[in-house]
């Protein structure tokens, strides 16, 4: 079994900054990528930023400049450090993990930027 336990949302105002984790435990010998992805009710769950195990990251476009992604050394905790923050970037993030050829999904974690 696979467990994902993320932390980190709240209520920020814009401009504001927040810092997301999502650590995996369980039956994760294998494990690849990690990554963040967001959801607003009227949209798809969307890619944020990954990062492999080996440090390559890829982020949206909209985040560049603004999100960092990083790894721990034993590499089962992801972050997610969210900087300037934008009405827009409010949303549910989702953490999800590659492990042997399956993906798996935290539970989620709300974001509101909001004044």
């Amino acid at each position: 079994q696979v467990q994902l336990v993320e932390s980190g949302g709240g209520l920020v105002q814009p401009g504001g900054s927040l810092r997301l984790s999502c650590a995996a435990s369980g039956s994760i010998f294998g494990l690849t990528a990690m990554g963040w992805y967001r959801q607003t009710p009227a949209k798809q769950r969307d890619l944020v930023a990954s990062i492999t195990s080996s440090g390559s990251t890829i982020y949206a476009d909209s985040v560049k400049g603004r999100f960092t992604i990083s790894r721990d050394n034993p590499k089962t905790t992801v972050e997610l450090q969210m900087n300037s923050l934008k009405p827009e970037d409010t949303a549910v993030y989702y953490c999800k993990i590659y492990v042997r050829g399956r993906n798996y999904w935290g539970q989620g974690t709300q974001v509101t930027v909001s004044s």
